[in-house]
Formats: structure tokens, C-alpha cells, sequence
């Protein structure tokens, strides 16, 4: 696969990620975007050609041009490539040629497959395995999205936005859950899931299919696969005949939860996570029934796990300042949320929780309104912003301050900007309180912002 590949939007996440990989395995990397970042600043010192802003010279030089699925058909540098006779590739038209030759282990579901990713790509790190891996979000353990590895096991999260995890064929695949998102390009929970089936026919004829039995949508995949020849195997908490069982759980305050794993009746490990949420129980659950599959020690992976610090973004403690701790979360999913606001209840037990809200898409905020409703009981307060509208337009009539009064809670307001909400935080937050910043848009502006002045005003209390 020697030549120049230049990318659209490299320094988005999925981009970036294959633009590392690929730099990595020595090969010559450029790329442009619309704004610097931190991703792309970091490819630019691993000697990545990254320019800001799109323009047809930037496709000079290039064998092929990968673009995101965020980049039109009709922008500058796509029209360029093309006229002169370049491929023009999404990521799922690429990844065949990309991970050729490597015994790939993909992650999928709607929610949890970063974290799982980042935990599998952590483990068999530390347990000497040598993994290529590409992950949503960067690993706090490895500092990094993406490595090329050093051996033929690869794992990759499986993102199903633009049928991305078709272009995929593994030999191991991992379902946490399938929940309806995405209703932009898949308009009806069953569209939804027919994507995860086919994702599921991408799979090895030898290959084998993890997926979470205490999720319906999941559950669903096991008896599918079985029909397609498949092997299966099945994780969950509460569903007692899955293969792999969560038992004994305990939260640990200022901590993440521990647990038994068992296999069938038989104890594996005793797992201590430093994660929060019992959600990421599940999400650690199925990072040890992949590592059982391929041969690996349960217990010395839970070990591994004991020392997983998660990945930016998700329950990302940004820091404490003038008592008030701050959280930055991805979650925009109503799923997500509730899961979220639970791991911040069980982990601060004595705080009262704020949970700031940045709505993502238009199409998500209305399709999944009625989630989104009842999704914030275990916060103290509710502060709602307008929405990051990402690649949409504002549908006519839409009205975001009439869809946070509809929330089922009693403490709910709405600013439409990140500067009135910070007024308000700023004159209503109390030593020992903890914010949520819930946002896969561009509120951690706000939330570096809030932190910044809640350290001055600590600073002049000094």
C-alpha cells in the first residue's frame, strides 16, 4: 500500500486515526481541514503535511485522497483529485486495502464501543501482544488514537455512521448494544439494526461474534449469526445464561466498580476498575471475553484493566477549582446520559450533580425527544444550550427552549449561548458541587472557560 495518501479532514478523529497508522508504517501523509486541532497538530510532528484550509494544490503529489464523511462531494479538493484522475475514497471503500493481512478485532454498538476499544487496545498492550489499534477518542493509558503495532492483531472501533464498519472484515467482532441513533442516515430502528446484520455477514466464515445479551438489539445478532455459521458467544450482568457473567458488583466511591468474572459458573477474575459507571462493567466484561477467546489470560488481562484510565472525553475530569469539580462527557444519547449521571451519582455520592447539555444534530434532539425527556433523574440541575447542529440546518420552526421545558425535571433551564450559561454557573455553583459537561459538540469551549474562571475567582478567594 506504498504511495502519497492525502486526507480531507484529517484531523478528525477516524481520519487522523488511519493517517497515524499510516505514517507509522512509513509512508508519506498529507491532509488539510477547515481548523487546526489537536489531532492534527500532533500528525503535523509526526511528519504529516497538514494544511489549514482547502484548496486544489493541497491533492498535488497524492495517490489517492481519503475523505471524510463530513467533507460534500462538491468540496475543492475532492473535484481537484478526481480532474486529475486521483481515487476519492471514504473509510469504508479503504479499509479493506488498510488492514489487509491483519486478524482484525472490531468493536461496534451504539454506545461504549471507544471505551471498549481503548480497554482491549490497553491490555494487549500491556500483556506484550503488540496490537495495531484505532480508537474513537485518545487513550489516556497509550497518549495516543492510533498505532500501526507490531504484530498482525488489530483492533478497531467499529463506527456504523456512513456504513463505515462494512468496509471491515473481521475476525472477531465485538456488539455492546444496538439502540436507534443516527435516525439522519438510518431513519427507523430497524434500519438501525439490519446495519449491525450486515456487519455481522462481514465477519469471517471462521470468525466469531461477542456480543452483549443484556441488550436486546445485541441479543438479537447471536441467533442471526449462529444461522450465518458463525460462532457466538455471549457477555451480560443480568442475563444469567450468557457465557461470560458480571457477578458481585460494588461501586467504589471517588472509583469505578468491582467485580467477578465468570465464565459459566467458573470464576475467571476479580476485576477493580478505576472507570466510572457501571456501564463500563459491561464494557470491561467484553473486553475479557474477547481476551479469553484469543487465548489470553483472564486474570492477568483484569489486572491490565485495574490500571485503565479511560479515554479523553469520556467522564474526563477536566479538574477541581474553587471546590466545583468539572466532567467532560460525550454523551449525547439519551442512553448515554442516564448511564452517565449514574456513574457521577455512584462515584460522588456527596455532591450535587449539574448536568449542562449541548443537544447534537437536529435530527437526533427530535428523533429521540422523548428519551432525551426523561433522561436526567439523577441530576440536581439541568442546564440546557442550544444545539450543536454539526452538518444540519435548522429545521423550520425548531424551538430548542421549548423542547428543554418538556424535560421531566424540576430544575431546568435553557440559554441558548455558552456565555449566558457560564453567567449562570457562575453566580449558582457551590464548593462541592460537580458539572457535567454532556457534549460531542464544541461545549468543552465552555467547559475550559468555566474552569478557567472558576480558578480566578479561587485565586482572589486565596
Amino acid at each position: 500500500m506504498k504511495g502519497s495518501t492525502h486526507f480531507v479532514g484529517i484531523g478528525g478523529t477516524g481520519l487522523s486515526a488511519i493517517a497515524r497508522v499510516l505514517l507509522e508504517r512509513g509512508e508519506s501523509v498529507s491532509g488539510s481541514d477547515r481548523e487546526d486541532s489537536a489531532l492534527a497538530q500532533s500528525l503535523r510532528q509526526a511528519g504529516a503535511a497538514v494544511t489549514i484550509g482547502h484548496a486544489a494544490g493541497n491533492v498535488n503529489g497524492a495517490s489517492r485522497v481519503i475523505r471524510s464523511s463530513a467533507v460534500d462531494e462538491d468540496n475543492v479538493e475532492v473535484l481537484a483529485a478526481l480532474k486529475k484522475g486521483i481515487p476519492v475514497l471514504k473509510r469504508s471503500e479503504f479499509l479493506g486495502e488498510f488492514l489487509a493481512n491483519q486478524q482484525v478485532i472490531a468493536v461496534a454498538g451504539s454506545h461504549g464501543k471507544t471505551t471498549t476499544t481503548a480497554m482491549l487496545a490497553w491490555v494487549l498492550t500491556a500483556l506484550n501482544q503488540r496490537p495495531g489499534y484505532i480508537l474513537g477518542s485518545v487513550s489516556e493509558n497509550l497518549g495516543a488514537n492510533a498505532a500501526a503495532g507490531a504484530g498482525r492483531l488489530f483492533i478497531i472501533e467499529a463506527d456504523e455512521y456512513d456504513y463505515m464498519f462494512l468496509g471491515l472484515s473481521p475476525m472477531l467482532a465485538l456488539v455492546t448494544n444496538v439502540e436507534h441513533d443516527h435516525p439522519d442516515l438510518f431513519a427507523t430502528p430497524a434500519d438501525f439494526q439490519e446495519a449491525f446484520r450486515q456487519f455481522v455477514d462481514r465477519l469471517q466464515p471462521e470468525g466469531t461474534l461477542i456480543a452483549c445479551s443484556d441488550d436486546p438489539g445485541a441479543a438479537l445478532l447471536l441467533p442471526y449469526a449462529e444461522k450465518q455459521g458463525r460462532a457466538t458467544r455471549s457477555y451480560a450482568h443480568s442475563h444469567k445464561e450468557a457465557d461470560y457473567q458480571a457477578a458481585d458488583l460494588r461501586s467504589q466511591t471517588g472509583s469505578g466498580f468491582s467485580f467477578l468474572a465468570l465464565h459459566g459458573k467458573k470464576e475467571l477474575a476479580e476485576v477493580h476498575l478505576q472507570v466510572a459507571g457501571e456501564h463500563n462493567v459491561l464494557n470491561a466484561l467484553g473486553a475479557l471475553a474477547v481476551a479469553d477467546t484469543l487465548g489470553i489470560s483472564v486474570k492477568e488481562a483484569a489486572l491490565a484493566l485495574a490500571d485503565f484510565r479511560g479515554t479523553r472525553r469520556r467522564f474526563d475530569l477536566r479538574g477541581e477549582a474553587d471546590g466545583v469539580l468539572i466532567v467532560d462527557d460525550y454523551a449525547h444519547h439519551p442512553t448515554e446520559i442516564r448511564s452517565t449521571l449514574a456513574a457521577a451519582r455512584a462515584r460522588y455520592p456527596e455532591r450535587r450533580v449539574w448536568a449542562l447539555w449541548q443537544p447534537h444534530t437536529f435530527s437526533r434532539t427530535l428523533a429521540l425527544r422523548g428519551g432525551f425527556e426523561t433522561a436526567f433523574g439523577d441530576a440536581d440541575f439541568v442546564l440546557v444550550t442550544d444545539v450543536y447542529a454539526a452538518r444540519e440546518q435548522r429545521p423550520q420552526g425548531f424551538d430548542m427552549a421549548e423542547i428543554a421545558k418538556a424535560i421531566q425535571h424540576s430544575q431546568v433551564r435553557y440559554t441558548a449561548g455558552f456565555r449566558e450559561a457560564q453567567e449562570l454557573l457562575m453566580k449558582e455553583l457551590k464548593p462541592g458541587d460537580l458539572i457535567l459537561v454532556l457534549s460531542a459538540g464544541d461545549a468543552l469551549q465552555l467547559s475550559a472557560d468555566l474552569f478557567a474562571e472558576l480558578k480566578r475567582k479561587e485565586k482572589n478567594h486565596a
